[in-house]
């Protein structure tokens, strides 16, 4: 497991990725503070070990036979990526623009939009009575596609920025997710051949995944002189865009689903696979494959994203619930209450009493 996690290391380092990428950096270096040695190589280590164990902890949730079902019946599957890498991207375009977003800052926007969906959606997806079989494979044909389709997309959306044409490493990305499918090839073998601990080590995943994000962001603010440069990434431009993105995501993504005439439950699954990214590959590429001085403290934006993409999550899920309590109950004493005024007159009901 360390010689693993240190070739990781090796590979996600931004001096490999570049050298690999045809295309230079052309972005003008921020000339933020620089971290700590040991600070920066220590957000590095937490930033790839987690994403390590959470694509573990992704392909444990993923099952063969459940996904070729639904590749048998691919009507939610098609939504749901379309949703994925249409309405995600073009939402992170459209509020880099209006917001009026830097070079930088668009990028990390762009990535963060561009990226598959992440396990924590199928959480999500469980507390809404959702679709759970649509949810993970949801996001297992996400995680595949986003070989091909990420560097696809950044490349298409980057064209609408002056400068940014040759600034992001679209080889190196692409690296980076090919790596990000071992640890999950891993968790896949681990859910076949031990299926007993699949559920232990999803659910250690996802506490890592909240863990390392506090870790992360108290690493790089408690530094002497960082706290300027954290308001770089609570500015209000990014909260705007932080609050927005996955808002809209779940918006659209219901929307979609529901214009398809997708069933009920399989619209609030496609809707939270839909604002639901990938946090923890989204700020192992922008730590990684981008010189320190370039990205700044820009690769922390993922961490905003996930407040607000659980908070309002968490936010939908209570109105569900809420609607579930008593709108459902109110429905259902209506239908006996009718029942019983049949039964009194004497006609037949099909409502059990």
């Amino acid at each position: 497991m360390e010689d693993t996690i240190d070739t990781a290391m090796g590979v996600f380092s931004y001096q490999y990725l570049a050298s690999n990428d045809s295309l230079l950096f052309n972005i003008t270096p921020t000339h933020f503070p620089p971290l700590p040695p040991i600070i920066d190589q220590t957000i590095s280590f937490t930033i790839i070990v987690a994403l390590f164990i959470t694509m573990v902890s992704l392909g444990c949730t993923m099952e063969v036979s459940k996904i070729k079902t639904h590749i048998l019946k691919p009507k939610g599957v098609a939504i749901a990526v379309v949703a994925q890498f249409g309405v995600m991207p073009l939402t992170a375009f459209s509020l880099a623009k209006v917001l009026q977003l830097g070079p930088m800052e668009a990028v990390a926007v762009l990535i963060c939009g561009c990226c598959p969906g992440g396990n924590i959606s199928n959480i999500l997806a469980l507390a809404l009575k959702g679709d759970m079989n649509l949810s993970i494979v949801m996001t297992t044909c996400s995680t595949v596609l986003a070989l091909g389709m990420m560097p696809l997309l950044l490349y298409l959306y980057c064209q609408g920025f002056s400068n940014l044409e040759s600034a992001v490493p679209y080889a190196g990305i692409t690296l980076a997710l090919v790596m990000t499918l071992f640890p999950c090839g891993i968790g896949i073998l681990i859910n076949f051949y031990r299926p007993q601990y699949s559920k232990t080590i999803t659910k250690i995943g996802l506490s890592l995944l909240l863990i390392s994000m506090v870790v992360i962001g108290l690493l790089a603010s408690v530094t002497r002189g960082r706290m300027n440069v954290m308001l770089t990434v609570l500015s209000p431009q990014l909260m705007a865009t932080a609050a927005l993105m996955p808002l809209i995501g779940y918006s659209l993504g219901y929307i979609l689903s529901y214009l398809f005439r997708v069933n009920r439950s399989g619209q609030r699954t496609i809707a939270m696979e839909t604002g639901c990214q990938n946090i923890q590959l989204c700020s192992a590429i922008l730590k990684v494959a981008f010189p320190p001085d370039v990205i700044g403290p820009l690769y922390l934006f993922p961490i905003v994203y996930i407040v607000f993409q659980v908070g309002e999550a968490l936010l939908l899920i209570v109105l569900f619930w809420v609607h579930q309590r008593f709108f459902k109950t109110k429905k259902k004493e209506k239908r006996v209450y009718e029942a019983v005024k049949l039964e009194e007159a004497g006609q037949p009901s099909d409502v059990a009493i």
